[in-house]
Parts: C-alpha cells; sequence; structure tokens
C-alpha cells in the first residue's frame, strides 16, 4: 500500500480502493473538522465550495478491537487542580463518538483501521441539508462514492482526506435540478482534516461586549463549573489569532509569526487585484497596534490545498444566483484560537454592483462606449468586501453603527454613497470608502495588542475601551440591527444600529436619497443597457433603483419608538439607554409616509413603453417584480412591493408594543394610536385621487388594511396594539360603507371591498394567514 506519513498516517490500497488510519497515540485530543470541498452551486441551499464544518475536539479511543472516533464536550468544563473535581465534570455531561473503526492489524501500540467507510459517509449533511430545504430525500451511495487521492495528503501536524461523496435519491424540489446534470445523484466533494493542536503560550482573550469581537453565543459558549460561588459559570473567549511580537516593549515590532492570508488562484482579473488590495487594508489596523507587516495577502500556491488547515484562505465561490459572503474559521475548542481563517466570496456580487452603477448612471450612449466608471465602482466595493469577511475571520464582529460615524468600519454593510453634482448630474466619486476605518484599529488594538511585562492587561484593556468610546465612536453589533416585518422578534429599536445605510441622520439622508432616486428613475431610459441587449432588460436594471430607499426607510424607522443603548458595564461611565425624542419620531413617521405618495411610486408611461415581456431564453427571474399581469410588467405590483417596504415598518408589532410603552412611560412620547391616526391620515382616509395617482393610493390603502387586519389577529402582538388595530379596523368599515355609495366607481369598489375584508377577518381572523403577499424582489446581500 502506500504510505502517507504525517500527523495521523495513511495507507492506501488503491486495488481495494479503501484508505486506512494508523493509530498510534490514543486518549490524546486534536482537532477534527469536516468540510465540502466541492459544493452545489446555489446560494438558496448553503452547499458552497470551501464551507466549513463543525469543528471538533476529538480523541482516538481503543477499545478491544475497536477504535473510536470520539468528540469531548469542551462547552463545559471544571478549570480546576483538583482530579475528581474535573473526572465529575467530564462524566456530567455527553460526548459524541463521530466514527468507529476495526482494528485491521496492530503492533506494539499502534493500530491500523479501515475508515474507507467512514470517509465515504456524508459527514457535511448534505443530504440533511437538501431534505431540508425541500429538494428530496437523499442518502450517500457509496458504490457512486470514492477516496479522492490528489487532495488526501499527510503533513507532520495535520493530514487532509478527501473523498468525492454521491448521495442518491428522488428530486423534489425545483433547485436541485438546476445546479447538477441528473438531480438523482449530486456529486460533491468532503473533505476531512485531523490537526495537532497549538503549542501551548496562547492566551485566551476574556470576551468583552463592548470590544467588537464576535458574539460567542454563534458557537462557542463555554461553562466552567469550578468557578467560585457568587461568579458567573459562563465563562467565555473571544475569537482570534495567535500574535506576538518579537519585541513587546518596542513601539514598533515585527511579528514572531505574521498572520498570512492566501487569496483562491480561481479568483479572476481585476477582481484578484481588488481582493488583495482589499484584503490588505487590514495590515493598517495592526501598524496602528504597532506592528510592522503582522498582516499578509498572497496568492495561494499552486501546489496548495485551499481546505489544508495550514492556509488562511480567502475564497472565490461561484453560485448559479447571487448570495451572500462569510467568513468563518477554525477553531481551537478550548481556547478560540483561530487556526484557518476561511473566507467565501460569492463570485456574483461584483456583477451586482456594475448592475447597480448602469442603474445610476445611465451610462450607455449610442456610440456604445463602457465608461471605466462602472468598473470602478463594482471594485471598490469588492475591496471593501475582501477587508469585511476577513475581518469576521479575524474575529470581528458587525458593527452597523460605523456608517453613522462617517464609515468608521468596513464590519458594516454599506450602500453605495452617491450624490448629485452641483449640475444635478449623478456622481459615483465617493461610492464606496477606501481603508480600513477608525473602529477597526480600535478593536484590533484592543484584541491583538502585545502588551509589555508588568503591565495590567486587564486595566490596559479596559482604557482601550473607555478611550474608544470617549472619542465618539458608537458599536450596534448583527443581534440588534436586523428584523423581519412579521416576527414579534423584529423591528430593531437602535437609531443607529441598521444595515445599508449612511449618515448620521436616518431621516435625512433618506430625504435625500428619495431625492436622489427621483432623479435616478426620472432619466432612466434605453441608455441604462448596452447596445444589442434585449430591451426587456431594462427591468432587470430598474429593479435595485426603483426600491434604492428600501434600507433607508428602515433606518428611519427604528427612530419610531426607538431607543438608544450601549453594552455598559456597570461602572464604565457609559449611559445604557435613552429614549428618541418625540420630535425625532414625528419626523421620522413623516419621511415614511412621504414614499407612500403616489409620486413616489410612480413609473413614467414612457419608461414602461419601453419593457416588452421577456424575450424566449430568458426564464423566470425572481430579480424582477411580481406580476399579476402574467407576463407583461406590472407597475402596480411594483408599487406594492414598494409600498409594503414602508408600510411593514410603520406597522410593525413590536414598534407598536415599544410605542405604547415609552408612552405609558413619558406622555411626551407618541403611542402607537398616534401614529395610527398618521398613517391612516396619509392613505385611506386622505381624499380620493384621479388616474393613475388614485390607482396608486388604492394599491397602498390595500397594503394598509391588511397589515392592519395581520397585527390585530397577531396573538403574540401586545394585546393594545393589537385592541388599537382592531378599533382602526372597525371605524374604517363603518366609514368606507358610509363613504362608498356617493365615490366614484373605482373607488365605490376598493371602499366596499375594504369593507366586506374587514369582516371577513372579523369573522376569521386565522384566514388571514392564507392571503398571499407580493414580496419585493431580494435585496440583501445588495
Amino acid at each position: 500500500m502506500k504510505h502517507l506519513d504525517g500527523f495521523v498516517d495513511l495507507y492506501w490500497s488503491g486495488a481495494q480502493g479503501k484508505l486506512y488510519l494508523e493509530v498510534g497515540e490514543f486518549d490524546e485530543p486534536f482537532i477534527y473538522v469536516s468540510s465540502l470541498a466541492r459544493g452545489v452551486g446555489s446560494n438558496d441551499l448553503g452547499l458552497d465550495r470551501g464551507q466549513l464544518g463543525q469543528t471538533y475536539l476529538a480523541r482516538f479511543l481503543r477499545a478491544g478491537n475497536k477504535v473510536l472516533l470520539l468528540a469531548d464536550n469542551p462547552d463545559y468544563v471544571a478549570v480546576s487542580d483538583n482530579p475528581d473535581e474535573q473526572r465529575a465534570m467530564v462524566e456530567a455531561f455527553a460526548r459524541s463518538a463521530l466514527g468507529g473503526f476495526t482494528v485491521v492489524a496492530a503492533s506494539k501500540q499502534r493500530v491500523l483501521v479501515d475508515a474507507t467507510e467512514f470517509f465515504l459517509a456524508d459527514a457535511h449533511g448534505v443530504a440533511e441539508r437538501l431534505k431540508a430545504t425541500e429538494q428530496g430525500s437523499y442518502q450517500a451511495d457509496a458504490q457512486r462514492s470514492a477516496i479522492f487521492m490528489p487532495r488526501t495528503k499527510a503533513f507532520p501536524d495535520n493530514t487532509e482526506v478527501e473523498a468525492m461523496i454521491t448521495l442518491a435519491g428522488q428530486a423534489s424540489g425545483s433547485i436541485i435540478g438546476t445546479v447538477t446534470p441528473d438531480a438523482s445523484a449530486v456529486t460533491v466533494h468532503q473533505h476531512h482534516s485531523f490537526v495537532r493542536l497549538p503549542e501551548p503560550g496562547y492566551e485566551p482573550l476574556p470576551y468583552d461586549p463592548r470590544a467588537g469581537f464576535i458574539d460567542p453565543s454563534y458557537g462557542s459558549l463555554r461553562y466552567d463549573y469550578a468557578t467560585p460561588i457568587g461568579e458567573p459559570v459562563r465563562q467565555t473567549y473571544a475569537w482570534r489569532h495567535r500574535l506576538q511580537k518579537k519585541d513587546p516593549a518596542a513601539a514598533v515590532s515585527e511579528a514572531v509569526e505574521p498572520i498570512v492570508y492566501y487569496l483562491d488562484r480561481g479568483a479572476p482579473e481585476p477582481v484578484r487585484s481588488a481582493l488583495l488590495e482589499g484584503a490588505s487594508w487590514w495590515n493598517e489596523a495592526f501598524e496602528a497596534a504597532g506592528y510592522k507587516d503582522a498582516f499578509q495577502v498572497k496568492m495561494l500556491p499552486e501546489d496548495a490545498d485551499p481546505m489544508d488547515v495550514r492556509y488562511n484562505l480567502i475564497q472565490w465561490v461561484h453560485r448559479s444566483t447571487r448570495g451572500w459572503s462569510y467568513g468563518s474559521s477554525v477553531r481551537d475548542p478550548r481556547t478560540q484560537e483561530i487556526i484557518k481563517g476561511h473566507v467565501t466570496l460569492g463570485s456574483l456580487r461584483v456583477r451586482q454592483d456594475y448592475l447597480l452603477a448602469e442603474g445610476l448612471s445611465a451610462p450607455y450612449d449610442e456610440d456604445g462606449e463602457t465608461p471605466a466608471e462602472l468598473l470602478e465602482f463594482a471594485l471598490a466595493r469588492i475591496r471593501q468586501l475582501s477587508a469585511h469577511e476577513v475581518g469576521h475571520t479575524l474575529g470581528f464582529e458587525h458593527n452597523f453603527a460605523a456608517s453613522t460615524d462617517n464609515r468608521s468600519s468596513v464590519m458594516d454593510y454599506p450602500h453605495p454613497y452617491v450624490t448629485l453634482d452641483p449640475q444635478g448630474e449623478v456622481d459615483l466619486s465617493d461610492a464606496y470608502d477606501t481603508g480600513i476605518g477608525e473602529w477597526d484599529k480600535r478593536v484590533v488594538l484592543y484584541g491583538y495588542q502585545d502588551f509589555p511585562d508588568g503591565t495590567d492587561v486587564q486595566a490596559a484593556r479596559e482604557q482601550i475601551i473607555r478611550d474608544t468610546y470617549a472619542s465618539g465612536l458608537h458599536f450596534v453589533a448583527d443581534a440588534h440591527s436586523r428584523g423581519d416585518a412579521f416576527a414579534v422578534s423584529a423591528g430593531p429599536a437602535h437609531p443607529r444600529g441598521s444595515l445599508w445605510d449612511n449618515g448620521a441622520d436616518p431621516v435625512a439622508e433618506l430625504n435625500r436619497l428619495m431625492a436622489l432616486r427621483s432623479k435616478v428613475l426620472a432619466q432612466f431610459s434605453e441608455r441604462n443597457i448596452r447596445m444589442g441587449r434585449p430591451m426587456a432588460s431594462i427591468e432587470d436594471v430598474l429593479v435595485p433603483m426603483y426600491l434604492m430607499h428600501r434600507y433607508q426607510v428602515q433606518a428611519a424607522a427604528t427612530l419610531i419608538g426607538g431607543q438608544e443603548f450601549t453594552y455598559a458595564l456597570r461602572g464604565d461611565g457609559q449611559v445604557p439607554t435613552a429614549m428618541v425624542t418625540a420630535a425625532r419620531q414625528r419626523e421620522a413617521i413623516q419621511a415614511l409616509l412621504a414614499t407612500l405618495a403616489p409620486g413616489a411610486l410612480a413609473l413614467r408611461p414612457e419608461l414602461l413603453a419601453l419593457i416588452p415581456p421577456r424575450p424566449l431564453g430568458s426564464g423566470d427571474d425572481r430579480e424582477l417584480f411580481p406580476r399579476q399581469t402574467g407576463y407583461v410588467i406590472d407597475p402596480l405590483a411594483a408599487a406594492q412591493t414598494a409600498a409594503a417596504l414602508s408600510v411593514d415598518l410603520l406597522l410593525n408589532p413590536t414598534r407598536a408594543a415599544r410605542m405604547n410603552n415609552n408612552n405609558a412611560r413619558s406622555a411626551a412620547q407618541p403611542a402607537f394610536a398616534d401614529l395610527l391616526d398618521s398613517v391612516l391620515a396619509a392613505t385611506l382616509y386622505a381624499p380620493p385621487e384621479k388616474g393613475n395617482a388614485g390607482a396608486l393610493r388604492r394599491v397602498v390603502n390595500t397594503v394598509v388594511l391588511d397589515r392592519l387586519m395581520r397585527l390585530a389577529g397577531n396573538g403574540e402582538a401586545q394585546p393594545q396594539a393589537r385592541a388599537e388595530a382592531l378599533d382602526a379596523l372597525l371605524a374604517l368599515q363603518e366609514w368606507m360603507a358610509d363613504v362608498a355609495p356617493a365615490a366614484e366607481p373605482a373607488w365605490r369598489a376598493h371602499f366596499r371591498f375594504g369593507a366586506v375584508q374587514v369582516q371577513r377577518f372579523l369573522d376569521d381572523p386565522a384566514a388571514m394567514a392564507g392571503l398571499k403577499i407580493v414580496k419585493a424582489p431580494p435585496g440583501s446581500p445588495i
């Protein structure tokens, strides 16, 4: 057999198609991680090339003629010098046997086991994921699976095994057939890494919620049951790489071993150069912390395996649809020391940004020339994206307050900051920021500083945090910035914590962005697409422009019932909470209501006349507006999607509850009933318009009525908010019945239909759940 000498020795029998492990050390912990070396290719399925699986603290355990691959439970520990206390802890929680092998040969303390069946199993859970996404029932087929020897290697500190796994089954979903030649046989590559534990000497970094490191709730909680009574059992660590100065006392020092990231060779130019440049921005932050060349970015060597844990990797991944990029890592489960940073960048993101540039600038004249600024716009975003995702693999959390602090962090989600020049023309020159931000430098200083001997490290880090916030910087994490309009847990409250927004004043920025949107839509024409493209493709470019305000609307809505807060610790001097003033809330309400005006929702007739049905070969595209008109473009359905973005935020059940609670604390705060009055006065109770304006107003009214009924029937919402929604519905029903007979035909039908809908809801509130909601095309990732 072929012998591969390494951390775990391998023996390969080509004649048998079997791979054997030689195990010489038992009951000694190491790191085991599986991953997906070659993926399925659909963002919706979430099975990407290079996707990391769970990291385990594992060991081999021999029992007679069997060897088990046993995963420890490092989340529950007893850090104590008392072995009995440690044993009691180990025996209290379960472990997991990840694999079992039969000994086929033995020599002294070494045994040989046949691990082929283990490696040909679906370790990454691809079949489970396909089932969860309703794509069908699959299982690994050993007959159509094999060890993939070109990527099976052994090194002194890690052993890497790759297998080609075929998941066989019956497809039932609509996606899997679009990304596989035969949906009954899904063949992927799964990778296994056995890794020696890091050398001693790493000092774990206690997690501090103020510091800007990733929330350990995402998978690294640790409970130490040996802590003294009165001290917290939960003891969590921040995620970070090991980094030490050669001379900690020096103001600037080289690192003992720099952090090096490698770029996937599959990334093409000019994207390759942009990715290298963006990732390299982090060296500026490490320089500010007193390091010289401590963070480096290089091309992956030609003979290197991207899944090899020795390489921190920036991977360029193709999918059938655009989707998220992300930064993950392999970490020591005991200390959360990052062993391998692994960035996944979706290749369609750069094309999406190019599309945004086309929509914003209407760049194509009759001469067919393509302005260079379009590509530069897209590459500027890719540089920022590269830095952002690498930041996650350095251990850093999102900071969605950075956009309100003059773009102080690459760990925010940036909306392109596009302006109008003095001549009133669209200016893309400052769309995306360049370089690392001030917040990023402070996070690196806090987490990666190597303090001189004799320093009170805890006090030094506390001072760094206090100085950071004293400088005027803010931090709002991921958990307090996202929301789903129909969930009770929805509706972010922090007026600084928003995604894809700009500016310190979210209302002023929304008003500015609406003016920019008006300009862009006013000039929209066939000049937004290249010569020779189908005229129907104007809609592809139009959709993100028509909905460009969707995230700034969310940012402005955080003011309504909003609350500023910090991650304050007792004694650190920060103000824990503060309610948003009533005046600011009313400004936000009016700004959101302005987005519902017919003039804000209308599309020009001459523009609509340029967009025919999709030509043959185009297929369906979820990036387009929804339609209630068959294959003909539907401007009223488009308006419905835009209106719903604002109405969902205004009538959000969580926001309603917060407004009522704030009003109970202070009568100066607007109550939800006040918001309802403003919404209804601007929509259903507003004087009826004629023509297209009237049609658009009826669309908005329909959305408002629908969301009011959903709120009134939401059993998880605050009872008072439900009561106020129901009270508004009863008044509306009576009013619509009264005004309908004297109204013009279209409005008469609208009011009578609305009154009947309310009655149907009153008769059967559960029926609302079955009504279809017209959804906007995908937004995130912008």
